[in-house]
């Protein structure tokens, strides 16, 4: 049996249970693949259903304020992505007269939209024959053909991307993606894959020739880079500071703390002697977490500090009250500070 019939069969009984997968709606589809990029299933439905909720159709959201988006996105990372959501709903809505786009090559324009996201929506919205490639799927056919090409390589992706075009020329393009993808996820498992039972075990060549642990091969990352942060919390018992990020980092129009940065973990004599402390009267300042924080993105590990800093005037031009702070979209690591300190 060819191995699209072989993956379709098994997803008519074993498919995963999604709420997106309840209809044929683009948004719904693209809401759910911008969400789950970087993340879990487990994580981001709660996510997908607070948008759902407060942005229910593609208007909705092109209507929303960015900070509000922001504040529902705060825990799931990476925030360019509700960023470039945003942005995509205004474009929809103002420049395609609210109609999501229908065709592969429309919906690789949206902003934040790559090659994989753009596959899904048309495949599984507009039945396009156009192959779905995700982490899900290279480990599956780097195994199931015995490739050793990285995966994250130039070669790697086009190879890849070929193979997966060829594959799904007789498929029914909505049902074998998504088949491929939860087949990746519940059966052809990065850690101890299901090989015992696996339909398409008679002809995995790594599992014939023993290289399942092997597969799929990934060239080695790139340098991870140390930053030292230091959030200054002031405080007079009511009032504290929260700074809007503006540039192209990461936090991009998110709310923090002001920030001094180091290139070592400082002491509070270290700290002390920044411009911002040397310009503020202040009457105590200690170290909230006595260790750093250590955050770990992709490509840099942030070592965090939290510094309370205890004055009777803040004289910052943000300021807000502590009551309010809340009501803010923080990072991650700001949140997590807000809740250890809130109940302390």
């Amino acid at each position: 049996m060819e191995f699209y019939k072989i993956l379709e069969m098994w997803y008519l009984n074993n498919q995963r249970d999604l709420p997106w997968r309840k209809s044929s709606n683009p948004y719904f589809v693209w809401l759910s693949e911008i969400i789950l990029q970087q993340t879990r299933i487990q994580q981001g439905l709660s996510y997908y259903n607070t948008f759902i909720d407060h942005y229910p159709t593609v208007k909705a959201l092109a209507n929303a304020n960015e900070d509000d988006v922001l504040k529902d996105w705060q825990g799931l990372g990476y925030y360019s992505r509700a960023r470039n959501l945003h942005s995509s709903a205004k474009y929809i809505c103002e420049e395609l007269n609210g109609k999501f786009p229908t065709t592969y090559k429309e919906i690789i324009k949206l902003k934040g939209v790559g090659d994989y996201t753009a596959s899904a929506i048309a495949s599984i919205c507009f039945n396009e024959k156009t192959a779905v490639v995700d982490g899900n799927v290279y480990r599956v056919l780097s195994r199931y053909f015995n490739i050793d090409t990285p995966i994250n390589s130039s070669k790697g992706i086009k190879y890849f991307k070929e193979l997966a075009q060829e594959l799904i020329v007789n498929a029914n393009p909505k049902e074998y993606n998504q088949a491929l993808m939860d087949f990746g996820s519940m059966v052809c498992k990065p850690q101890n894959p299901i090989c015992e039972t696996c339909p398409l075990a008679d002809g995995c060549l790594a599992k014939a020739k023993n290289t399942i642990d092997k597969l799929p091969v990934k060239e080695k990352k790139i340098k991870i880079k140390n930053r030292f942060l230091n959030f200054i919390v002031f405080t007079d018992g009511q009032h504290t500071v929260l700074e809007k990020r503006t540039g192209n980092g990461i936090w991009k129009n998110l709310y923090q703390f002001p920030l001094i940065e180091f290139d070592k973990v400082v002491s509070e004599e270290e700290l002390s002697q920044d411009s911002l402390l040397l310009n503020t009267p202040y009457s105590n300042i200690s170290l909230f977490n006595t260790e750093p924080w250590v955050h770990k993105l992709s490509h840099q590990h942030l070592f965090t500090q939290f510094w309370i800093v205890e004055t009777n005037q803040i004289t910052n031009n943000n300021i807000q009250p502590w009551n309010e702070v809340s009501n803010f979209a923080v990072p991650k690591l700001i949140h997590n500070f807000l809740d250890s300190y809130q109940t302390k």
